[in-house]
C-alpha cells in the first residue's frame, strides 16, 4: 500500500496539470473572441460592387478573400466611412490618342478626358475636334481622336475643256476630217471655303464661279465622199453648230420641225412694215407669237437640204399663221410661188427663246 501511495499522487498532480492547462487555453480563447470584432468591406471593382464581413483587417487579405486578382500594374485605395471601409479597385487602363497625325498609347487608372489632355499638355480650343465629349470618363481600350481643323478661302483658275462637235461634208473624201474650227478650253475664277484636318484637305465648298474665258468648241468636217472637188454652197451643221460657206460658225440650242410657207409684201393685207413696225427683208419671217416670241433668231432649211432659207428672224404673224406653221417673207411673187409649201427645220440660235412643245 505504502509503495502505491507515490504513483497514485503523481496521477492527482499530472491531472491537475492538464486541467489548469485546458482552462487557460479556454480563457485565451475567450479573451481573443472578446477583444477581435468583425469588419464590413464595401469592394467596388469596376461595375461590380461586393459587400464582404470578416475577421480580417489587411485589405490586401479581404481582396484575396472575396477573389479579387490584381495584376502587377493594378492597384487599390481604401476609405473608411461610417464604420464601413470601402475598398476601391484601380485597373490600369491602356487606351490609344490619334493627335496631329500621330498614335499615342497612354496608360492610366480612370479620368475624365479633359483632365487627361491637361495630364497630357495637350490644349483643346476652337480649332480642335475631339471625337468624344470631354468630360467621357477613359476606359481600358478607348481610342480618341484630336485634330486640328482649320479653314480658308481659296481662289483659283480651272479649266473647262472644249468640245469637238463634227459636221458630215461631201467635198471631203470618205472619212477625211478637216479642222474648221480650233478648239481652246475656257476658264473659270473659282472662290472655295476649304476645310484641313491636321494639315490635309477634307472638304471644299466652292461657292462662286466666274467665267474668265469661254471655251471655244473645235468643229470638225468629216468627209462622206459624195461631191469630191466640188465647191459647195450648203452650210455644213453638225450637233449644236451650222457652218456657213464663208466659214462663219453658227450654234443652236435645240431644233424642231415646222411647216413653212412664204409671202411678199405684195400680197393682200401685207405692205413693207412687220407687225412689230420693222421694215420687210430677207430674213424676216411671221410666226405665231405664243409659240416663237418676237425677236427669236432661227436658221430655216427644208428639210431635203434643197433650200437654205437662212439667218432669220421672227418679226411678223398673219392670221393663218398659228402653231408650228412659218412664212417666209420673200422680195418677189414669182419666189414665193416658187417656194410653195415645205416641211423645213428650224434651228434656234444661241439665246434663242422658243415656247413649242
Amino acid at each position: 500500500m505504502d509503495l502505491l501511495t507515490p504513483f497514485v499522487i503523481r496521477r492527482k498532480y499530472s491531472a491537475v496539470k492538464v486541467l489548469a492547462f485546458l482552462l487557460a487555453v479556454v480563457c485565451l480563447v475567450g479573451t481573443l473572441s472578446q477583444t477581435a470584432q468583425a469588419h464590413t468591406f464595401v469592394i467596388t471593382d469596376g461595375d461590380a460592387v461586393t459587400v464582404h464581413t470578416t475577421y480580417a483587417s489587411d485589405p490586401a487579405k479581404v481582396l484575396q478573400e472575396v477573389g479579387v486578382d490584381l495584376s502587377v500594374d493594378d492597384t487599390y485605395t481604401t476609405e473608411t466611412v461610417a464604420g464601413v471601409s470601402e475598398i476601391k479597385v484601380k485597373r490600369m487602363q491602356y487606351f490609344k490618342i490619334h493627335y496631329g497625325g500621330e498614335t499615342l498609347r497612354v496608360n492610366g487608372y480612370g479620368e475624365r478626358l479633359d483632365s487627361l489632355f491637361v495630364r497630357l499638355g495637350i490644349s483643346i480650343d476652337d480649332d480642335v475636334a475631339v471625337s468624344l465629349p470631354l468630360n467621357t470618363m477613359t476606359y481600358d481600350g478607348m481610342e480618341v481622336w484630336v485634330d486640328h481643323r482649320g479653314q480658308t478661302t481659296e481662289s483659283y483658275t480651272v479649266e473647262v475643256p472644249f468640245t469637238t462637235t463634227y459636221c458630215e461634208d461631201p467635198t471631203l473624201p470618205l472619212g477625211e476630217e478637216k479642222v474648221l474650227v480650233a478648239g481652246k478650253n475656257g476658264l473659270v475664277l473659282c472662290t472655295a471655303n476649304v476645310t484641313y484636318v491636321n494639315g490635309e484637305e477634307t472638304s471644299r465648298n466652292v461657292y462662286q464661279q466666274t467665267v474668265t474665258q469661254e471655251p471655244v468648241n473645235q468643229v470638225v468636217a468629216r468627209g462622206t465622199g459624195e461631191q469630191v472637188g466640188q465647191i459647195s454652197d450648203k452650210p455644213l451643221i453638225g450637233d449644236g453648230v451650222i457652218v456657213l460657206p464663208t466659214g462663219e460658225v453658227l450654234t443652236y440650242i435645240r431644233k424642231d420641225q415646222f411647216v413653212a410657207t412664204a409671202y411678199t409684201h405684195f400680197d393682200a393685207g401685207c405692205d413693207e412694215y412687220t407687225a412689230n413696225g420693222t421694215q420687210v427683208k430677207w430674213g424676216v419671217v411671221a410666226v405665231d407669237p405664243s409659240v416663237i416670241p418676237y425677236g427669236t433668231r432661227m436658221f430655216i432649211v427644208t428639210n431635203d437640204g434643197s433650200y437654205v432659207y437662212g439667218l432669220s428672224t421672227a418679226e411678223d404673224c398673219g392670221g393663218a399663221i398659228q402653231n408650228k406653221r412659218l412664212d417666209l417673207y420673200m422680195p418677189t411673187l414669182e419666189e414665193a410661188f416658187k417656194f410653195g409649201i415645205r416641211d423645213c427645220t428650224v434651228y434656234f440660235l444661241g439665246d434663242a427663246n422658243w415656247r413649242a412643245n
